[in-house]
């Protein structure tokens, strides 16, 4: 049996924590389909906080003023976030002081990173960064840093970043996706046609990629 092309764009933050576990839902689904799927990922721009300054905001403060959560509401959230995470093999370090940052920086880098055939790779490394490590993905010298833990070269990742190369590039792949009404992530579109929305259940991949099969095969 020959295994189905299947292009993945999934759209995304890296400081996203349902895209993590969107993520890892959709490699357990394909754990379930060994051998079925030739899979390519790419991960497209999407900032959930566009205007954030660069000095970032504490993560409390801005869950409660964007979208009105109690603290009791916001620790809840984030003891649920960290136990399906557990489940799925990614660590949540929530912490007190913790900032959402900008990330218009971290996706030029991946888009750069694509070209060089380490772009998952990069992703879940600045996943891992920012959620499990405590580092500040908006700075430039822990994104070069983390770019050359998965093998990127460093100078050529700083040229990046301080050159803006990729700046316009990615932010019409933005406008490309918000065109498409992608308002809210993960968004995980399979060969340019169907998606999933959300960070859905492994199952629920599972039927998607299972018609999706079907219909290669009419």
């Amino acid at each position: 049996m020959t295994a189905l092309a299947l292009k993945v764009d999934i759209v995304s933050d890296v400081v996203c924590p349902w895209c993590v576990i969107g993520y890892k839902q959709f490699e357990k689904a394909l754990t379930a389909l060994p051998g079925r799927f030739d899979v390519s990922v790419h991960w497209r721009p999407f900032e959930l906080n566009p205007n954030m300054p660069a000095e970032g905001q504490d993560l409390r403060e801005h869950i409660a003023q964007k979208y009105g959560s109690s603290a009791e509401q916001s620790q809840q959230a984030r003891s649920r976030l960290s136990s399906i995470g557990e489940s799925l093999g990614f660590h949540f370090d929530y912490y007190d002081g913790m900032r959402v940052v900008n990330t218009f920086h971290a996706h030029q880098l991946l888009h750069w990173a694509e070209e060089q055939g380490k772009q998952t790779e990069l992703k879940m490394a600045l996943f891992n960064a920012f959620f499990s490590q405590r580092q500040d993905v908006s700075d430039n010298e822990v994104l070069v840093s983390v770019a050359g833990g998965v093998g990127l070269s460093e100078s050529a990742a700083r040229e990046v970043l301080s050159g803006g190369l990729y700046a316009d590039a990615v932010r019409e792949d933005q406008r490309w996706w918000l065109d498409r009404e992608i308002h809210a992530v993960p968004a995980f579109i399979f060969n340019d046609k169907y998606s999933v929305l959300g960070a859905q259940e492994a199952d629920t991949f599972v039927r998607v990629l299972t018609k999706l099969e079907a219909k290669a095969a009419a």
